[in-house]
């Protein structure tokens, strides 16, 4: 499973959305909203955490305009430990989703072919 975390308006439903169009488990986890500092594992231990960050600006040029700077730190304060495990970190501020979901298929793969030829 492939769990994607990030602040409002990072693109995280997108992502999910095309990950799972591919025939992938992904899925969104609110991070952003609990002061819970792990929920991102309350789905089981997922094979891998994509982190998604955005700047303010880019947040509120997506629709998202009543979300202030002080909002967005608080929710940047809540995803720090997902963001410090993450096996993909993306800043989307100028990348398209075609750009961000081939970003994170080529480090998923990486990842996977790193794990298959781990001695064991």
């Amino acid at each position: 499973m492939i769990v994607v975390v990030g602040v409002c308006g990072s693109g995280k439903t997108e992502l999910v959305r095309r990950l799972r169009m591919r025939g992938l488990d992904a899925r969104v986890v609110a991070q952003e909203h609990s002061e819970v500092r792990t929920l991102w594992r309350h789905l089981g231990n997922p094979d891998a955490v994509v982190y998604l960050s955005a700047s303010t600006r880019t947040v509120q040029r997506r629709g998202r305009s009543t979300l202030s700077v002080a909002i967005l730190s608080e929710q940047r304060r809540r995803l720090a430990d997902a963001r410090r495990i993450a096996t993909v970190r993306i800043r989307t501020d100028e990348v398209s989703p075609e750009v961000v979901e081939a970003r994170v298929i080529a480090c998923l793969d990486g990842v996977r072919t790193t794990m298959i030829n781990q001695p064991g």
